[in-house]
């Protein structure tokens, strides 16, 4: 977690030392600042081992592959598993950048994925909705095979990743949004809880004082994302937002969001919260101190493993909301 100190030191080094570039190079540099944070730790944590490159789709391509950290401790019982989806302004990064999410199982007995999912060079919305998709069921299909419950999935994204893992959260049985990817249509894609670490949720709000992204220029990577400017696809950016498709058998979840975030503006986090309280959805809004786009340390860690003993171990423990310290 030092690394994630680094990013904060940084962030605001990069941003005024660099005024001249536009918000897409900026957003890269933050990217590749925070890379080493999130991708800390390659391997498996001991007591694990790692199953690499498992193709959700079957057509062999490297963006649909997910890799499986499994407990090689025996167990009477399937164990709950934690999805991470990886962020990137839907133009960048990895499954491999797993670190973080190794962090929240490697003292617990949980199984956990990280999944690739086809990117803005490739493909554009809904695309990568339609992999993340095919990806749970994949993980549902093969659940017995691997001891996992596949009644008991959470996901966990930061910022891109966070979007979509949001989505997955609100678009359970959305048929436009399911697509037709792999061989497991019969299986849901429903998720058991979500953890949404500086994810947008609405794409017609995005814009406003304190963030970098220029949503009207064409070549963000939310732009690229939607197949133009917000202003050019008002629909595909509404149908892209989380907040577009909440209902009341939505799941449960944990939003975390720097009050500093100058990247997706902290407005995004409360939006949601509210959004989603009104439709009686639980929701617990974390907020970080002076916090920038992504943050870590232990009171942060602390939450998540509450909120994933509640929703995946059915524990009684009180979800706390409100600050905790970015650094």
């Amino acid at each position: 977690m030092q690394h994630a100190s680094l990013f904060d030191a940084l962030q605001p080094l990069v941003l005024t030392i660099l005024p001249v570039y536009d918000a897409k190079v900026r957003l890269f540099l933050l990217f590749l600042i925070i890379c080493p944070a999130l991708a800390c730790c390659q391997g498996a944590p001991p007591g694990f081992k790692i199953v690499r490159e498992l193709d959700y789709v079957g057509t062999g391509n490297k963006r649909q592959m997910l890799d499986l950290y499994l407990p090689e401790s025996k167990t009477s019982k399937p164990r709950p598993l934690v999805v991470y989806i990886h962020g990137g302004g839907w133009e960048n990064g990895s499954k491999n950048q797993a670190g973080v999410l190794l962090s929240l199982i490697k003292d617990r007995d949980f199984a956990g994925a990280s999944i690739n999912y086809r990117l803005t060079d490739e493909a554009v919305w809904p695309a990568q909705i339609h992999d993340c998709k095919a990806a749970i069921r994949a993980l549902r299909a093969h659940a017995a095979e691997n001891q996992i419950n596949p009644d008991k999935i959470a996901v966990f994204g930061i910022s891109a990743g966070g979007h979509l893992a949001s989505m997955l959260g609100v678009t359970g049985g959305v048929k436009e949004l399911e697509g037709e990817l792999g061989p497991h249509l019969s299986q849901s894609s429903r998720v058991t809880c979500v953890l949404d670490f500086c994810g947008p949720s609405n794409f017609l709000t995005f814009a406003g004082e304190g963030t970098i992204i220029n949503v009207d220029d064409p070549k963000t990577g939310l732009s690229k994302l939607i197949g133009g400017t917000v202003k050019q696809r008002p629909d595909v950016a509404r149908n892209a937002s989380p907040v577009s498709h909440i209902t009341s058998d939505d799941a449960p979840f944990l939003i975390i969001h720097g009050d500093k975030d100058n990247i997706v503006r902290y407005a995004q986090a409360t939006e949601f919260e509210a959004a989603l309280e009104k439709a009686k959805i639980p929701a617990t809004l974390i907020t970080g101190t002076d916090g920038g786009h992504v943050f870590f340390g232990a009171p942060l860690f602390e939450r998540m493993s509450a909120f994933l003993d509640r929703h995946l171990l059915d524990k009684d423990v009180q979800l706390q909301e409100g600050a905790v310290p970015s650094k």
